[in-house]
């Protein structure tokens, strides 16, 4: 009898633990880089090239060690520009069907400019957007979002669902790069879209590294006006640091909101820290600079910027300073850590005057939808709790982020997918445990991206500015729609870098994808974020070396798309 009891006590015991675990709550860290290539990576060049580390010109030992001690994906996408992707990551939905198109400096928007939406027009879009481009393009660009629904009077009872937000339990933080505020309008800051706090923050695409406080902390609505707000609500630098670079600065904030919270037993935390690097403006620390420009590697892999290695060196420290901290204060298997990047790098192939990394052998870069452009570098850490030092070559999308993040947290995600106009993303929790996908918990196949601009990037195929794209990825093969009349059907699986064209080999399969994305794009986005055919274009003094074709015309008549494509 003492036996059977004692079994039963064991296993009432098993069943508590368990079920404690289950229960758990780890603290949060997502880590956003900006602008931060595939290649960029050491172990990600290692296993893509299969080249020795020491051979490199970058050095990432802090984010290798993240990859050493968690969960890699070689196959994670993002959007092509960088607001889109915050948009995604944040509400779990894909940007398009936010608005958020692409990613603009400060632009007139309706709101600031305080003048009527148009019907089917949000307040924060942009009235115009575009590149200073001379050659004749078939195309004029359709329109993009600036902010965040957050339920604002202007959004008429729009309002997104955010992490932080479904997050109720934690207690948020927000430091650093925002971008999606519609250039500091009124009720888009962090603390409107759920954060309990933002030490350190400033909406826009880019900041200086060196004296940019004084940038941050500008009220001033001289940029605009008209807007009908108080003052400018662009950004805070926050309290001194010490630091006089930016990133470090940045740093010191998330470690200083780390120590506070750690004191806190009775509630997790989550910890947003979006850095602005390794985008331009390219400013370093001279010593930084000084050791890259004399390393002997300089060149491998057309990797030879110092500038650009150095912020990549002082990102990564940023990583090794965190980890240690989690080390320091004991919270390393309380805390899952998150990194990635929110687009492709800067490839001097693709960015004009940009000499600054190559991607290879990922074609294309940021503002392509090549892989170069939207395949990035991410990673989980969550010592004791997931696996650790293995690669997943799953497909995934940056609009899972938001149901993996609830689901580490013990919320049910899938509460956020069938509800009406519920999020595109699904957990990768399970994952993390089995990176194989063997018990099916992953069940995405289909992945599409969308971009209506013509812009200064070159198409690396033919070298002029990027048309309207659009592209579909499922299973293996992944569709590029260039709006000027090309299709580019790939294998992704065996050839990564997109050089072997089968959409006339496979016309069934590029009809079946090109119809799927079409259905997609016209469900999802609206017709204000949709390109419009220049009234204006000049067929005969088009230089692209194939004619323009118009295959959305073709494929609303019923026509046969991959037969009419160049």
């Amino acid at each position: 009898m003492r036996f059977y009891l004692f079994v039963f006590v064991v296993l009432i015991t098993l069943i508590s633990s368990s079920n404690n675990k289950a229960k758990h709550k780890p603290n949060i860290i997502f880590i956003l880089a900006d602008d931060f290539g595939y290649m960029d990576v050491q172990a990600y060049a290692e296993r893509t090239l299969g080249v020795s580390k020491n051979l490199m010109y970058y050095e990432t030992p802090n984010i290798d060690r993240l990859v050493a001690e968690g969960v890699a994906f070689d196959q994670a996408y993002v959007n092509q520009l960088c607001s889109p992707t915050r948009a995604s990551l944040i509400t779990g939905k894909y940007a398009a069907r936010l608005g958020f198109t692409t990613a603009t400096p400060e632009r007139a928007t309706y709101y600031n400019q305080n003048l009527p939406v148009p019907l089917g027009s949000y307040a924060h879009d942009v009235i115009n957007h575009g590149d200073n481009i001379k050659i004749e393009m078939a195309w004029l660009n359709g329109s993009s979002n600036t902010a965040l629904p957050s339920g604002a009077s202007p959004d008429n009872g729009w309002d997104e669902m955010t992490i932080p937000e479904a997050l109720s339990d934690y207690y948020s933080c927000f430091i650093g790069k925002w971008h999606l505020g519609g250039h500091g309008a009124k009720g888009y800051t962090p603390f409107d879209q759920g954060f309990n706090e933002a030490p350190a923050w400033f909406d826009a695409g880019a900041s200086k590294y060196l004296n940019w406080r004084s940038i941050w902390n500008n009220r001033s609505k001289s940029r605009f006006p008209n807007a009908p707000q108080d003052y400018n609500y662009l950004g805070d630098s926050g309290e001194e640091t010490g630091m006089n670079y930016l990133t470090d600065d940045l740093t010191e904030q998330a470690i200083r909101f780390i120590e506070k919270r750690s004191k806190s037993k009775d509630q997790p935390f989550f910890l947003y820290l979006s850095h602005f690097a390794v985008h331009g403006p390219y400013e370093a620390k001279n010593e930084d600079v000084n050791y890259f420009k004399n390393k002997k590697t300089k060149g491998w892999n057309n990797h030879k910027n110092e500038y650009y290695a150095a912020m990549i060196k002082a990102l990564d420290n940023s990583v090794g300073s965190i980890l240690n901290k989690l080390q320091e204060l004991g919270l390393e298997e309380n805390t899952l850590v998150v990194f990635m990047s929110d687009n492709g790098g800067i490839d001097y192939r693709v960015t004009p005057n940009g000499k600054i990394t190559s991607n290879y052998p990922l074609t294309g870069g940021k503002a392509c939808l090549n892989e170069g452009g939207i395949r990035i570098p991410l990673v989980f850490r969550w010592k004791g709790t997931i696996a650790k030092g293995k690669w997943s070559h799953q497909v995934v999308d940056c609009n899972d982020i938001f149901p993996t993040l609830l689901e580490a947290a013990n919320h049910n995600p899938e509460i956020h997918y069938n509800k009406e106009n519920g999020i595109d993303g699904r957990s990768l929790y399970g994952l993390l445990s089995d990176v194989n996908n063997k018990q099916n918990s992953y069940q995405r196949k289909t992945y599409y991206w969308y971009y209506p601009f013509n812009v200064i990037y070159n198409n690396p195929y033919d070298g002029l500015s990027l048309t309207p794209h659009s592209a579909i990825r499922e299973g293996d093969y992944k569709l590029i729609f260039d709006w000027h009349g090309r299709l580019k059907l790939f294998n992704i699986e065996t050839d990564i870098s997109e050089t072997n064209n089968l959409a006339k080999q496979m016309p069934d399969l590029t009809n079946r994808l090109f119809d799927k994305l079409m259905v997609w794009s016209k469900k999802n986005v609206k017709a204000a974020y949709w390109p419009k055919l220049n009234p204006n274009y000049k067929t005969e003094e088009d230089v692209h070396d194939v004619p323009f074709v118009n295959l959305l015309k073709i494929y609303n008549e019923g026509g046969n798309v991959a037969a009419g494509a160049n």
